[in-house]
């Protein structure tokens, strides 16, 4: 019998290292480099697990993000990923400590 397997997408995670926090950074390096994306699609890219994504957006991403493949998606057995959705969490842990810091308005 073979294993199912799933996947967690860290996109969000790794936009966070790089210091990107907002979507609104991604779109314009997809476009460059000849994905064209609306705000909505790159939103859904970042936000949220993608059921099919083309090669080229994910060699763009790789690119865009100095980063390999398997720091992006990662395999995990479909039996946890039931777990983890019935917590609620869906296993996505957000930004976690990279958080940009907060401003400070001094009046002079």
């Amino acid at each position: 019998m073979t294993a199912k397997l799933d996947y967690r997408w860290h996109l969000r995670e790794v936009m966070a290292t790089r210091g990107m926090f907002s979507t609104t950074d991604l779109r314009p390096l997809l476009a460059e480099r000849g994905i064209d994306l609306s705000p909505s699609q790159t939103y859904r890219l970042v936000v949220e697990r993608p059921e099919r994504l083309s090669l080229k957006t994910l060699m763009a991403l790789l690119d865009i993000l100095g980063c390999a493949m398997d720091e992006l998606i990662e395999p995990v057995p479909a039996a946890g990923r039931r777990r983890e959705a019935a917590a609620g969490a869906d296993g996505d842990p957000g930004v976690g400590d990279f958080r940009p810091r907060r401003a400070r308005i001094v009046r002079e």
